[in-house]
Parts: C-alpha cells; sequence; structure tokens
C-alpha cells in the first residue's frame, strides 16, 4: 500500500504578481513546486506525487521537476477542483496500490516532513479525511452586509486550515465524484457527503505563500531555516 500526494499547481498566481505560475515563482533559486515536492517525498511517506501543470506548460513544469523520478505532471484545469480531479484520475496508473492520497498546495513549500508524517499516520490510523489546523489567534467578527459588526466570534472553537490533507482513496473518489461546483478545501467535499474530518497540529511554517509579503518572508525566514 502507497501514499501518492496531488499538488494543483496550474494557477497563475494573479496576486502574487510575479509574471508566472505561481508555483514556479522561485524562492532563493529554488521554486515553490519543487520545493514542495521535494518536501512530500522526502517526509519518508509519500512514494508518488502528481502534479496537475496549466496545459500549454507540461513540458515546462515537468523539466522543473527532472530530478525527482517520482514526480509526475499532468495537464490542469481551469479551476483548482478541475485540477485535483485530473491528478486523481491519473492515480490508478501511476500509483495502483495507492490507499492513501494526499492534496497539497505547492504554495505550501515549507511544511516540515512532521506535518506531512502526522496526516498520513491519522489516514492510516482509520480516519477518512485529516486536515493540519492551527488555532486562530486573531479575534474574529461576523458582519453584515453594510459592513457592520454583528457579533465577535468565540475564536476558540476556530481553526485555520493547511495541507496537505489527507483522505483515503475512495472516499475522496466519491467526495470528488459527487462535487457540483468549486472548492477551495477538499475536506470541504468530504463534509458535504457526511463524512467525518479529523483534525492534527499544523505548524506556522506551512504558511501559504500567496502575495509579494508572504514571499519576502519566504525568502529572508523559511529558505534560510
Amino acid at each position: 500500500m502507497s501514499v501518492v500526494a496531488l499538488v494543483p499547481a496550474a494557477g497563475r498566481g494573479v496576486r502574487l504578481g510575479a509574471g508566472r505560475p505561481k508555483a514556479l515563482v522561485p524562492v532563493n533559486g529554488e521554486s515553490l513546486l519543487l520545493r514542495a515536492t521535494r518536501g512530500l517525498l522526502s517526509s519518508g511517506r509519500v512514494q508518488r506525487v502528481v502534479v496537475a501543470a496549466p496545459p500549454d506548460q507540461v513540458e515546462l513544469v515537468t523539466a522543473e521537476l527532472a530530478e525527482l523520478p517520482a514526480a509526475h505532471v499532468v495537464p490542469g484545469g481551469a479551476e483548482r477542483t478541475d485540477s485535483v480531479r485530473l491528478a486523481l484520475d491519473a492515480v490508478p496508473e501511476l500509483a495502483p496500490d495507492a490507499r492513501v492520497v494526499l492534496v497539497h498546495d505547492a504554495a505550501r513549500a515549507f511544511t516540515p516532513a512532521s506535518v506531512i508524517r502526522g496526516v498520513v499516520e491519522a489516514v492510516e490510523d482509520g480516519a477518512p479525511a485529516v486536515i493540519p489546523v492551527l488555532p486562530v489567534s486573531d479575534t474574529v467578527k461576523e458582519v453584515d452586509e453594510a459592513g457592520d459588526v454583528v457579533a465577535t466570534v468565540d475564536r476558540s472553537r476556530l481553526r485555520a486550515v493547511q495541507t496537505p490533507q489527507g483522505f483515503a482513496i475512495d472516499v475522496l473518489r466519491q467526495a470528488y465524484a459527487e462535487a457540483g461546483d468549486i472548492a477551495t478545501d477538499d475536506a470541504g467535499l468530504v463534509e458535504r457527503i457526511g463524512g467525518k474530518v479529523r483534525t492534527v497540529e499544523g505548524h506556522p511554517d506551512a504558511l501559504k505563500i500567496t502575495t509579494a509579503f508572504d514571499l519576502a518572508v519566504a525568502e529572508s525566514v523559511l529558505a534560510r531555516s
């Protein structure tokens, strides 16, 4: 039984403003995608990685990952959900014995191996879906359409979600088979079909690099450590 990770990397990264797909943006000389993919494989728990690339840049992304023979590239889709579905469809051929599947954002390129291992172990222990989370530290307000505060939300029960998210592969397949629209959170699709989602401890280093400020933090702090 093997573990396969899916990395939807077909996004254009408009908010990052780098003029290239976000996954290919370099951090101190290495792209987010290369760092994220290598991190998955070097965790010791992932045997294959399937990357969904922009359809017109499959060759470029393949070349970017040439040093990692366990990484495979397929054409992605217009939306993240499409890319995950296309990568998932490639699993039977690339990893026919896979029973656990992770979905990971290339933008979380500095996710520690301990988080990856914790997610995989929780799925292997019987959880149908697993997400790494962190407590919410900011005060959270609920507002109405006019922007006026309605209530202060109790943050003690709130969690910020990271990746990789882990799934029993049949559960993720069912969730995507029944998905009716676009989703940014794969565990949310499992929730829709009534599946239970377990949480494990995330890590501050697994921040999602979305803006130029995030990139500066990654270059000055994470890449150096």
